[in-house]
């Protein structure tokens, strides 16, 4: 019986797919090149790029080594050679399609194409670059290739070699990554982004981004495995703070530099809440965190208009981690769910803490600021830095002294000492971040001493403070409250520190 003759797509073309199996006598048969494949060749040769040219050389060469007729079929036309022409064109001749890329390979299984998938050997596997330490590999074009050894702030880039990179050979690791993602699609692997210029999916614990020009200015391979999954008690936070973590903090940032552990600390808070019983869901661009099965994992990417924001509302979880917040549409996105009453948790790139607070700040009025953030955590070398909360006073802002310019003003303080950081307010048509100096941040104890003992007993308060004169405003609802619980420990502070305490119901 006569072998059926063989038609290879592009990629088996420019991957040296085509030649690789011609030589190693798995093609017998006549190979046939369409000569729209021809034009597109050409078209990538003229603009620079010259792999596909080479592939069809490896090809011709592999063909006369072994005495197989190469034929050029088809005719020439506008338009690129899709996958499905060069498939219909394969079954209209009885030829068997020959392709390293996997939706080609699904579709000519589909249509009852004969199909040969095979690729050729890569120069390494992710799996051999990925040791126990390894965080990242890191492929591009002309470079040696690289991996990030080490934990989230103590790490070091390593060469693997010292040859750079062929093109070739990063297309061959993707068209292996490619293969073995289509082939747990749904279960192990998911897609997230798939463009002409970038391609992002995950594969079990991998995290896959491919770039390629014009997007990148060459082809680039960066695979992102999380080598730390820690739980919250790893943190040894303090009681106080997984307390306010468990029962007050609804709006919280989880903020600071590039790899220093925001993502693992968000994901060990997930678990967290969810050990408590807590509905937890996740928005994420890519799905990278590693959670259990009962926190639901959403695709910003996948995602279209408003769906996220209609799904969450409608679902009603009590915490969504935001991994991570980054352009407009994802800060209305987070401000719009909290406000709703949605406890969220954002993971933002800052360099310090106030720079995330500013961030929000600068997108809605200061005074909802502390409804919408109310704690938070900067992380540093893979560690909890610095805790922030959040708190809303009438009072003159620091910097100030005339008492005419009392007005709201939200304090940023260190939750840990107590101690007053910033404090941020309007002032004309500006909104001011206003470092606190120690000096004025001791001169304010007495403020801080009264609001934690109206906390105690009254979630709803304010206080002004003009020099030794402290008013404090309650609401009606609460007023007989303060006159049996706290007023007289009030008035004790208040002689302590020499201080003019008036309270008026509102």
């Amino acid at each position: 019986m006569k072998e059926a003759p063989v038609l290879p797509d592009l990629s088996a073309i420019q991957l040296k797919a085509a030649a690789y199996l011609v030589r190693a006598g798995k093609v017998s048969g006549k190979v046939l090149i369409h000569r729209r494949l021809l034009e597109e060749i050409e078209s990538q040769a003229s603009g620079g790029d010259v792999v596909a040219v080479e592939g069809l050389n490896e090809l011709r060469s592999a063909c006369g080594e072994r005495g197989l007729e190469l034929e050029y079929v088809g005719e020439a036309g506008e338009g690129k050679a899709s996958r499905l022409m060069i498939l219909e064109d394969a079954s209209r001749r009885g030829a068997k399609i020959l392709t390293c890329d996997p939706v080609t390979a699904r579709m000519a299984e589909s249509m009852g194409i004969e199909l040969i998938y095979e690729l050729p050997p890569p120069p390494f596997t992710i799996k051999e670059l990925f040791g126990d330490d390894v965080m990242s590999v890191h492929l591009k074009e002309g470079l040696p290739p690289r991996v990030k050894r080490g934990v989230p702030g103590r790490w070091r880039f390593e060469d693997v070699r010292e040859e750079p990179l062929r093109r070739e050979e990063i297309e061959l690791v993707i068209a292996h990554l490619m293969r073995e993602a289509y082939e747990s699609f749904g279960s192990d692997a998911f897609l997230e982004i798939d463009e002409p210029g970038v391609r992002i999916f995950q594969l079990r614990q991998y995290r896959v981004v491919v770039t390629r020009p014009p997007f990148s200015d060459g082809f680039e391979l960066t695979v992102v495995r999380p080598i730390v999954k820690r739980s919250l008690r790893d943190y040894y936070l303090p009681g106080e703070v997984l307390d306010r973590l468990e029962t007050q903090a609804e709006g919280i940032l989880i903020a600071g530099p590039p790899g220093m552990g925001k993502s693992t600390f968000a994901q060990a808070l997930a678990e967290h809440y969810k050990e408590l019983n807590k509905v937890v869901k996740t928005i994420e661009s890519p799905r990278d965190l590693s959670v259990s099965a009962d926190i639901t994992q959403y695709s910003k990417s996948a995602a279209k208009g408003s769906e996220l924001h209609d799904v969450l509302l409608l679902s009603r979880p009590d915490y969504t981690i935001f991994d991570e917040i980054r352009g407009p549409e994802d800060f209305d996105l987070f401000i719009d769910l909290r406000l709703a009453g949605i406890g969220m948790v954002g993971v933002i790139h800052a360099t310090t803490p106030i720079d995330a607070i500013q961030r929000i700040a600068n997108k809605v009025d200061v005074g909802v600021l502390p409804s919408i953030i109310d704690t938070v955590i900067f992380m540093d070398k893979g560690e909890v830095s610095e805790i922030y909360v959040l708190e809303m006073t009438v009072k003159v802002p620091a910097g100030l002294r005339r008492a005419d310019l009392a007005r709201p003003t939200v304090i940023v303080r260190d939750f840990m000492s107590g101690e007053p950081r910033y404090e941020l307010y309007v002032f004309g048509e500006r909104t001011f971040v206003v470092p606190v100096k120690k000096e004025e941040a001791e001169a304010r104890v007495p403020e801080r001493k009264i609001a934690q003992l109206l906390q105690k007993h009254i979630p709803d308060f304010s206080i002004e403070a003009e020099g030794n004169l402290v008013r404090i405003f309650i609401p009606e609802r609460y007023y007989r409250t303060y006159i049996k619980k706290v007023q007289n420990k009030l008035l004790k502070l208040a002689r302590r520190y020499s201080l003019n305490l008036q309270a008026f119901p509102r």
